[in-house]
């Protein structure tokens, strides 16, 4: 399992230096081993939640746009804040037309990542 989070953190990372206006906050780019358990489980539960979706689709879900993708990967993601915090901050559950476009486009990323894996 850890290594499926650490491709997810990883596809996260990379996403976040090719997307991000300036110069990112440090914890978006805290290295896996330094990331938090909750995270790290987070993380790992996404792939997973990924990984099945495009295994269930007959790997049809490569047709997906790349904003559905990164929609998906958005909301699986917001699921695993609602069950890590009991009141999670705004910008964790946010929708998705909510997300800023460096964020967006990274989620895209991290699926696209995840799909070249499985």
């Amino acid at each position: 399992m850890s290594d499926d989070g650490r491709i997810f953190r990883e596809a996260w990372i990379d996403g976040v230096h090719k997307h991000y206006p300036g110069e990112p906050k440090p914890g978006y780019v805290t290295p896996w081993d330094q990331t938090p358990e909750w995270e790290r489980e987070a993380a790992a539960a996404v792939f997973g939640q990924v990984r099945d979706f495009i295994d269930v689709s007959g790997g049809h879900a490569a047709r997906l746009t790349r904003e559905q993708k990164g929609r998906f990967v958005a909301i699986c993601w917001t699921a695993q804040m609602f069950r890590h915090f009991e009141e999670p901050k705004p910008g964790y559950v946010a929708d998705w037309a909510d997300l800023p476009a460096w964020q967006q486009e990274t989620d895209s990323d991290i699926f696209e990542r995840i799909e070249q894996t499985v």
